[in-house]
């Protein structure tokens, strides 16, 4: 057991030893990066939440190079597996009807939306399906719709890992307060919708 006298050791030390880890598995941390960028939606894990963690862990240019690589072969196998399990694709067309109704979105909104931490992304690339029609034109859209998610959300990766202990603190009670206030804003637009 680690006691720390300062916080601001331990931190360092947390720090020093999660980048000797990944250092130390060499070529592997980044395959194991790409692997949980595919597995990100079995393990509900948010793409914000992967690509911060690319930030941390490997920088911004490595962390924004993998998180697109990434990102970009989770679109690919979202396309496969849509066309080989119909039901899959039923499940979130149902999802796109719910959230979008019978809304019609450009290309340039859907990647737009891409950056949106909220927004489901796969509901997104069911969106990019239908508006291209080819496996090509889907790739294309949706390679250029997840480089500005993976540089962004890798850049803020990477500034957490320059923050104090404190004002990472301060800035997660923040996101939590921001994140309950929209909760809430939601709840009352379900309540106000029912009544």
């Amino acid at each position: 057991m680690i006691v720390c006298k300062e916080r601001g050791i331990c931190v360092e030390n947390f720090n020093d030893s999660i980048q000797s880890l990944i250092e130390g598995a060499g070529w592997l941390a980044p395959a194991l990066f790409i692997v949980i960028h595919l597995l990100r939606p079995l393990l509900f894990l948010p793409v914000i939440v992967v690509c911060i963690a690319g930030g941390v862990f490997f920088g911004f240019v490595e962390g924004a190079v993998l998180s697109f690589i990434g990102l970009s072969l989770m679109s690919f196998f979202f396309y496969k597996l849509v066309n080989i399990f119909p039901k899959f694709r039923e499940g979130v067309a149902r999802l796109k009807q719910k959230v979008f109704q019978d809304r019609r979105i450009t290309v340039s909104q859907v990647m737009i939306l891409r950056v949106m931490p909220f927004i489901h992304f796969h509901l997104l690339s069911l969106y990019l399906m239908e508006m291209t029609k080819t496996l090509k034109g889907y790739m294309y859209y949706s390679a250029l719709g997840v480089i500005l998610p993976a540089v962004l959300y890798t850049a803020f990766g990477q500034a957490i890992t320059e923050f104090s202990w404190y004002a990472a603190g301060l800035f997660m009670i923040i996101l939590l307060v921001v994140y309950a206030f929209l909760g809430r804003i939601h709840q009352m637009n379900i309540e106000s919708s029912n009544g």
